[in-house]
């Protein structure tokens, strides 16, 4: 009896604390931006595998959900829709977290939709096409509370 007094016990004190004083558990892998005061949040992709793979083989993506690529190294990047079927807008965001450009992904492509020439981009973040022009989101635009490249 006492043992299992014992066992009971520890799971008591290894439970965890009720759901009111717990803070927002966030998917593994994922990430919570802002942009234009719009909350959003994103799946990571940030090793190449992550990155290849992307939104391939989605039909639907929740409202103000998306993902973030993250890249090893600022520079000019580019990105294709094969086996994609959901279309997407993505905005290229610099290190300093601005919004270089934002291009509109037809889905189930191969077209190339590139960082605009000669700037420099550590992220692209992929949302539902149109979501960024819905809320009037735009190149110069800041996106907050960017992961620190590793």
């Amino acid at each position: 009896m006492q043992t299992i007094l014992r066992c009971a016990a520890l799971l008591a004190a290894a439970a965890p604390a009720p759901a009111s004083s717990q803070q927002p558990v966030q998917p593994p892998g994922s990430v919570q931006l802002s942009a234009g005061g719009h909350r959003i949040s994103a799946e990571l992709a940030a090793t190449e595998e992550q990155r290849r793979q992307g939104l391939m083989h989605r039909d639907a993506m929740p409202a103000n959900s998306g993902m973030l690529l993250v890249f090893d190294r600022a520079g000019a990047h580019c990105l294709w829709m094969k086996n994609t079927p959901l279309p997407l807008s993505v905005a290229f965001i610099g290190a300093d977290g601005r919004i270089v450009n934002i291009e509109n992904m037809r889905a189930n492509t191969l077209d190339s939709h590139c960082s605009a020439s000669g700037q420099p981009v550590r992220y692209a973040l992929q949302m539902n096409v149109g979501w960024f022009r819905q809320r009037h989101i735009t190149p110069g635009m800041k996106v907050e509370q960017l992961p620190a490249p590793r």
